[in-house]
C-alpha cells in the first residue's frame, strides 16, 4: 500500500463536542491504524487535548477572525506543505485559512456536514429550514459558491444536501457522498421510567430549536429533561428554565464522551432532536446504535437506512414537540421495540475505506 500524508483540518476537536470533533477523531484513528501519516490541525479547545497517537496541532482562538485565520494559515503552511491531501471540515473557518495558505502540492477536499451561512442566519434568530432559506436565494451565496470552487473535491454526508447544493451552486467542483457511520453498539430494549426521561445531546445553538423543547417540557409536568452539551445559547436556556419554573425537572450537564455518554443514553427514555434542519446528527446515530428511541425532526438528511428505527415528526413548535412526546410516551413499548430492532451497521472502517479510495483517486 502506498501510504499518504493526510492533514485533517477542523475547527473543533475533543474535548469540544459537535459532529466534526467526533468525526475527525474517529477517522484519524482508523487511518493511523492502517498506516497513514495523519496530522490534525484544530482551533484550541477549552480543556486539555486528548492523548492521541497522532500529531494534533492547536491554533489559538484569541483575537478576531482575521487573526485566527492568519494563525491557522501559518499552521497549514508549516504542517501541510508536503501533504498529499488536506481534508477540511469547515468551508469558512478552515476554508478561508486554507485559501490564505496558498498550498500548491496537496489536493484540497472539503467535507460539508452542515451549512455555515444558514447556521449564521439561525444565530440571528432566523427560523427557516435549510431548504426554505435557500429557496429565498439569500445574500452571501455568490461568495460561498466561489469559496467552494477553491476545493478540488467536496464530500457531502447526505444526498439531501448534495441535491440542494447542485440546485443552488451550479458550478460545484467534483463531489460525492460519504454517509456517516452507524456505529457498533449494544442494542438494549429500553423500559420507560416514571417520570419519562427526555434527553437532548449536542451543541446549544439556535438551529437546534431548544427553546420550544423547554416550553414543551413546561407543558408536560410529568416528564424530565436532561440537556447534555455546551454552546452560545447555554445562558439563555438556563434563564428560560428558571422563568418556566422547571427547577427539579431539567438538568444541564457538560459534554460527555465514551462510557459516560453510553451511560447517559442508557439512563434515558427518548432522545429528542427538534432542529429546524438536522442534516446527519451523530447523536441520533449513537442513540440508535444503543436502542434508545429517537424523536427526530422530519427536516433531516439521513438516508432511509440510517434513519431506520427512528421516529420522524414535525418538531418546529412547542405544540408539535408536546404532541410528539405524548405520542411516543403512549406507545412506548412499540417505540422501544422499533429502536432496538436489528439494522445494517455502517462502521468507521467502512467510512474510512471510502475516504481512502477517494484520496487515492484525486491525489
Amino acid at each position: 500500500m502506498c501510504w499518504m500524508k493526510i492533514v485533517l483540518a477542523t475547527g473543533i476537536y475533543p474535548p469540544s463536542i459537535g459532529g466534526p470533533a467526533t468525526y475527525v477523531r474517529k477517522l484519524a484513528n482508523v487511518l493511523v491504524e492502517r498506516g497513514e501519516d495523519v496530522t490534525v490541525i484544530t482551533f484550541a479547545p477549552r480543556g486539555p487535548l486528548p492523548q492521541d497517537p497522532w500529531r494534533v496541532v492547536p491554533v489559538a482562538r484569541w483575537g478576531g477572525f482575521p487573526f485566527r485565520w492568519i494563525r491557522y494559515a501559518r499552521a497549514l503552511r508549516r504542517e501541510a506543505k508536503d501533504a498529499d491531501v488536506v481534508y477540511a471540515f469547515s468551508a469558512v473557518s478552515v476554508g478561508m485559512p486554507l485559501l490564505l495558505a496558498r498550498l500548491r502540492k496537496p489536493r484540497k477536499v472539503l467535507r460539508l456536514g452542515g451549512d455555515f451561512l444558514w447556521e449564521r442566519y439561525t444565530d440571528l434568530r432566523g427560523k427557516k429550514t435549510l431548504r426554505e432559506w435557500y429557496a429565498a436565494r439569500p445574500f452571501g451565496i455568490v461568495f460561498f459558491g466561489r469559496l467552494l470552487r477553491t476545493f478540488h473535491h467536496v464530500v457531502f454526508n447526505t444526498r439531501f444536501q448534495e441535491q440542494l447544493y447542485e440546485k443552488v451552486y451550479p458550478r460545484l467542483p467534483r463531489h460525492s457522498v460519504i454517509e456517516n457511520a452507524l456505529p457498533q453498539g449494544e442494542l438494549l430494549l429500553h423500559a420507560k421510567h416514571d417520570p419519562l426521561r427526555i434527553l437532548f445531546l449536542g451543541r446549544f445553538v439556535r438551529f437546534k430549536n431548544l427553546r420550544p423543547l423547554l416550553m414543551a417540557v413546561g407543558n408536560l409536568p410529568h416528564v424530565t429533561l436532561t440537556l447534555v452539551g455546551e454552546g452560545p445559547a447555554s445562558k439563555e436556556l438556563s434563564q428560560m428554565a428558571l422563568r418556566l419554573r422547571l427547577k427539579g425537572r431539567i438538568t444541564f450537564l457538560p459534554p460527555v464522551q465514551g462510557e459516560e455518554k453510553d451511560k447517559v443514553l442508557r439512563e434515558h427514555d427518548v432522545l429528542v432532536i427538534p432542529s429546524f434542519t438536522e442534516i446527519s446528527p451523530h447523536a441520533a446515530l449513537e442513540a440508535r446504535a444503543g436502542g434508545l428511541p429517537v424523536l427526530l425532526t422530519e427536516e433531516t438528511g439521513l438516508g432511509e437506512e440510517l434513519r431506520q428505527g427512528m421516529i420522524l415528526m414535525p418538531l418546529r413548535t412547542a405544540e408539535e414537540i408536546t404532541r410528539a412526546i405524548l405520542e411516543v410516551e403512549h406507545a412506548y413499548p412499540d417505540a422501544a421495540a422499533f429502536a432496538s430492532s436489528p439494522f445494517r451497521r455502517r462502521s468507521w472502517e467502512d467510512v474510512t475505506t471510502e475516504h481512502q479510495e477517494l484520496f487515492r483517486v484525486i491525489a
